[in-house]
């Protein structure tokens, strides 16, 4: 088989033409509708021009719209482009040029966007316009309804082995870098993924389709509600492509912002057995849901979900142990970015493992900054390296050399990943995660990662959220600062807080200063919003 998505799509596709491959919202779709749709939608593509190895922009909310527009380019051998909806003109501009785009899907309500940056990107041949209720403010744009209702279908065709599938990540500095996987490498390292999550699938891509077949026959294809936006990479990656590949069903909702309420409400309606999500920003406002839902009898059916998996972030082990007394399922933790993954941790009922401490899979290394292996049980401290024994390992960054040599290279001959996560080795091997090391605090020589610090203070009953970030200091050179929103906005001493983390902190990483927010923010996929917390942390303390 044609390892490109959509070669085993189309195959899907003829398998089990009548399952529903989409939802959102009352609008859903058969994989046949699905697939024919992408295709109306490719032949519009093909005839302004793009062709195999193009990118095009996906400027969407959660929908099957994005996801059939990505089904259509990569029907023309294309590359698709994910888009932060939250960019305004400068950083559209910046992106769309730095990926090279010759065709943008946008939603109609960001036309007044589009307007700004369209007469400065000539190498745009389309713009498709998503209806969504805004009025269509670009004299120059595709309606999206108007090419399913007037279009052929491009032909089906055998894609090219060497097609990139790209992904822009915004990292924690700098400007947004597109992360490059070969296409076909990158579906292998998928369903290595897939196996790690229990599905038996064949090693061998040719006998996918009785695979298929027989989780068809068995009732036993995935559902998968996407909690987080599509436009990241574990929305995309778990919450799309690995049910996809399986023939299992996509599910989004319609509409901005995270509703916990409708997250366990679709989960109910639409037969849900996996969710995904961004740990804790997630997960304890959906566990506040379910608690809520009980206290007031109206619990919900939580029947089919099998398993919430998240990626990111953290996701502590007071919220996953919550979840668990609602519904007995499993907790998957996956550690990774888009540069690679790394590993899981999985937790029960039987068992709960601690927030941030992961499995040491073999293939991965932990490399200090003198380029000698941390030993176990050292306390030493050093970078995450991941190899292609256990995950994708990127082709680079798009136009950026030097940075892809700083984060993909050889270790005694062996090439690895190493995205910039900081890690501890226990005895035992297993690993503690600290975090990025472009977060890092350093206090009179001493590192401090966010993270630690994060997490002994979410510890605190009364701490919904807390970021955690380095401020200039003249004694030490940065001093530590936490940025704190409290449950129901509840007023508690920084004292107090402070001293309640002690148990848990070494001194020397306690914060000097909380600051009380309203809110925490965080971007759309529940990452920490570090650039915000600075800034705030400043202002308030001028």
């Amino acid at each position: 088989m044609n390892l490109n998505f959509a070669s085993i799509w189309e195959n899907i596709s003829e398998i089990i033409p009548d399952q529903t491959a989409i939802i959102c919202g009352d609008q859903q779709k058969t994989w046949k509708q699905y697939e024919l749709t992408a295709a109306k939608l490719a032949s519009t593509l093909t005839t302004a021009g793009l062709k195999a190895h193009s990118k095009a922009g996906l400027y969407l909310h959660n929908s099957n719209e994005y996801l059939e527009a990505q089904f259509a380019i990569f029907k023309i051998g294309g590359t698709p482009i994910n888009v932060n909806y939250r960019y305004k003109a400068d950083e559209l501009l910046y992106l769309l040029d730095n990926s090279d785009c010759e065709a943008l899907f946008y939603q109609a309500c960001y036309g007044d966007q589009i307007n700004l940056i369209k007469d400065s990107l000539p190498n745009i041949k389309a713009w498709i316009e998503v209806e969504d209720g805004a009025d269509s403010l670009v004299s120059e744009s595709l309606s999206y309804s108007n090419i399913l209702n007037q279009n052929e279908p491009m032909e089906r065709w055998d894609r090219p082995e060497d097609i990139v599938y790209m992904l822009y990540t915004g990292g924690t500095t700098g400007m947004p870098k597109g992360v490059m996987y070969n296409q076909a490498e990158f579906i292998s390292g998928m369903f290595k993924t897939v196996k790690a999550m229990g599905y038996l699938v064949p090693d061998d891509m040719n006998n996918l389709t009785e695979y298929v077949k027989d989780l068809h026959k068995k009732n036993e294809l995935p559902v998968n509600l996407v909690g987080c936006p599509l436009m990241h990479g574990t929305g995309m990656w778990l919450g799309c492509f690995l049910p996809h590949n399986l023939g299992g069903t996509v599910v989004t909702i319609p509409g901005l912002g995270f509703d916990p309420h409708k997250i366990w409400t679709e989960c109910s309606r639409a037969n849900v057995t996996n969710i995904i999500i961004v740990g804790d920003a997630f997960a304890r406002p959906m566990l506040d849901a379910l608690n809520q839902a009980k206290d007031e009898g109206q619990t919900y059916d939580l029947g089919s979900l099998k398993q919430i998996t998240s990626s990111g972030v953290m996701w502590s082990a007071e919220v996953k142990a919550g979840l668990l007394e609602h519904h007995d399922m499993t907790l998957m933790d996956t550690m990774g970015s888009t540069e690679g993954g790394m590993g899981a941790s999985i937790s029960t009922r039987e068992s709960t493992p601690d927030t941030a401490k992961f499995t040491l899979n073999p293939g991965m290394i932990v490399l200090k900054d003198d380029g000698d292996l941390v030993v176990p049980g050292s306390d030493d401290m050093g970078l995450l390296g991941i190899s292609g024994d256990i995950s994708m390992i990127p082709i680079g960054y798009y136009k950026d050399e030097k940075k892809s040599a700083e984060t993909f290279r050889e270790y005694k001959g062996t090439r690895y990943s190493f995205p910039g996560d900081y890690a501890k080795i226990e005895k035992d091997g297993s690993i503690i995660l600290l975090g990025r090391g472009s977060n890092c605090i350093n206090s009179a020589g001493e590192k401090i990662y966010p993270e630690e610090v994060e997490e002994a203070l979410k510890k605190d009953k009364d701490v919904f959220d807390c970021l955690v970030v380095g401020l200039p200091d003249e004694r030490f050179g940065q001093k530590i600062v936490a940025v704190v929103s409290t449950v129901d906005n509840k007023e508690i001493s920084e004292a107090s807080l402070i001293n309640n983390a002690r148990d848990r902190l070494a001194g020397y990483k306690l914060p000097k200063t909380i600051i009380f927010a309203p809110e925490v923010q965080r971007a759309p996929n529940g990452k920490a919003n570090y650039k915000w917390a600075k800034v705030f942390a400043e202002e308030q303390l001028a």
